[in-house]
């Protein structure tokens, strides 16, 4: 859930040279946990990350592509080459020139941990040159970049991953990318770079004087963290002690908007935010989900009948949002297909579906199939207020169903920890969790909210560890689709096969 305000505000285009700098103070809920992007995780490392870094080709008001890094591109006649042009005399933030080398020493870079068969770091970003399908980069001068595919395809113009600089990170071993800290000052080409971390609490940025784009109206910028302190950082707009928040709760938000001089910011979102299971199908010593029942399609999908969406998004979000169903937000017109067969708020329907499918009801508890109650942990991040609501609802709804939730809010980081499997070590006692209430935030093109349900995904992404060999069979032929009605149609299975086997319950489409 995430809604923006900001003080009234006017920032000129620069600061006298003899003026105190302008500095923009934002508010989050989240607390930075990485200055690392291969490391990122949380909205607010992406937000941060951004303004360090460029990316190949930028993104535009209307999600267009928008040179970045490399001013200019255009594909060869079979499509197969790309050719970039990187514009001259650009710096990195510590004075050394960012040249072509730097963006085909990070892709490649990317191509190495593939055939390693490695991920960089927690994998987030990997599948951006997977898709793209490059095989080779080369820099035959340091204004040219030349990239050659598999197949022909444009997601080289969309994948939301930075160049960084080769002098910097060129001695970091891929199997070791996770345990570099790039601590603070950070060298990039963005706008903006991290000169000062106080983890928990701030960290602050200023105006990049080397970059090659338009200056930003403030020579700095300060992010401070509220995590599971939401009243904290109103209180703090409020004593006008913040420019900006972002994720007041809708009760707030509708308070706020009403102060005089605060500007309120809402609309569709490309997320969604959802109850995901523990589905991982292999027996792990002190780990693992309490009941296999997660295992089991039917079972998930029956619980889909006691969640009232509509609930949530009336009384949880004031109606800032809509029910959720599928992977890919509506916010994404063009590939959000509806599922057919929607599952309905009934909690008798809901206990019907699990007595057929063997969770008999005894003296008021649910069994699963080994005889076991279920009594079923529910973990939710404290960055979100809007969560521990969500999560009564849901305590309340099971229990009418013969199964007990014990809700508990979590680190974020913490938290990330428990429900991704680190695959570089033994699984014992890894993914211990049973269900989670979180989100994700997607790209212009929906394959990264597609990717983190597929098999590839378990070991890096996959927050579900759900593996169905016909959603990733679906999954490369959207990738490899040659025309975008052929890809809607793969996409359009995808997203009714998630439905069906509902390794999530998608709760609802908040707005932003």
């Amino acid at each position: 859930m995430a809604f923006g305000l900001a003080a009234t505000l006017v920032l000129p285009a620069a600061a006298p040279a003899a003026a105190a700098p302008i500095v923009l103070k934002v508010g989050t809920t989240q607390d930075l946990s990485t200055l690392n992007p291969f490391q990122a995780s949380l909205l607010v490392d992406y937000e941060v990350f951004t303004l360090n870094y460029d990316m190949l080709v930028g993104f535009g008001p209307n999600n267009e592509s928008v040179p970045g890094f490399a001013e200019s591109w255009k594909p060869s006649a079979d499509g197969y080459t790309w050719t970039f042009t990187i514009r001259s005399g650009m710096t990195w933030s510590d004075g050394k020139p960012a040249t072509s080398e730097d963006a085909r020493w990070t892709l490649q870079y990317y191509l190495e941990a593939q055939k390693a068969g490695l991920s960089l770091g927690y994998g987030y970003l990997d599948p951006y040159v997977s898709n793209a399908a490059i095989t080779a980069v080369a820099a035959p001068d340091p204004a040219t970049l030349v990239v050659t595919t598999s197949r022909p395809n444009d997601r080289i113009l969309s994948m939301y991953l930075p160049i960084m600089p080769a002098h910097i990170w060129k001695d970091v071993p891929v199997d070791k990318v996770g345990d570099f800290p790039n601590t603070a000052p950070v060298v990039g080409s963005g706008p903006y770079q991290v000169v000062e971390w106080k983890t928990g609490q701030s960290a602050r940025l200023v105006r990049n004087e080397t970059y090659w784009g338009g200056k930003g109206g403030a020579d700095e910028i300060v992010f401070q963290f509220f995590p599971d302190a939401t009243n904290a950082m109103v209180d703090a707009f409020k004593n006008k002690e913040l420019d900006y928040i972002r994720n007041p709760t809708p009760l707030q938000f509708d308070q706020l908007k009403t102060l005089s001089g605060a500007v309120a910011i809402n609309s569709p979102s490309n997320s969604f935010d959802q109850l995901n299971f523990n589905c991982y199908d292999k027996d792990i010593p002190n780990g693992g989900a309490s009941t296999k029942a997660f295992r089991d399609p039917a079972f998930r999908a029956a619980l889909g009948y006691a969640i009232d969406r509509q609930t949530i998004v009336d009384r949880v979000l004031n109606k800032y949002g809509s029910v959720g169903t599928t992977q890919v937000p509506p916010w994404q017109r063009a590939w959000h297909i509806e599922p057919s067969g929607i599952r309905q708020f009934d909690l008798a329907v809901a206990a019907q579906k699990l007595d057929e499918a063997g969770y008999p009801l005894k003296d008021g508890k649910r069994f699963d199939k080994e005889g076991k109650p279920l009594n079923l942990s529910l973990q939710f991040p404290n960055s979100d207020a809007s969560y521990p609501k969500v999560a009564q609802f849901i305590q309340e709804w099971f229990g009418q169903i013969g199964i007990g939730v014990s809700p508990r809010s979590v680190d974020s980081g913490a938290l990330g920890t428990t429900e991704y499997l680190d695959s570089s070590i033994p699984p014992d006692g890894q993914l211990k969790y049973d269900m989670v209430i979180w989100g994700w935030v997607g790209d212009p093109d929906p394959n990264p909210l597609l990717q983190i349900l597929t098999t590839d995904a378990i070991g890096n992404a996959s927050d579900s560890q759900w593996s169905n060999t016909a959603y990733d069979s679906f999954y490369k032929a959207q990738n490899e689709a040659p025309t975008a009605e052929r890809r809607h149609d793969s996409m359009a299975a995808m997203q009714q096969l998630f439905y069906d086997e509902a390794p999530y319950q998608v709760l609802y489409y908040s707005d932003e």
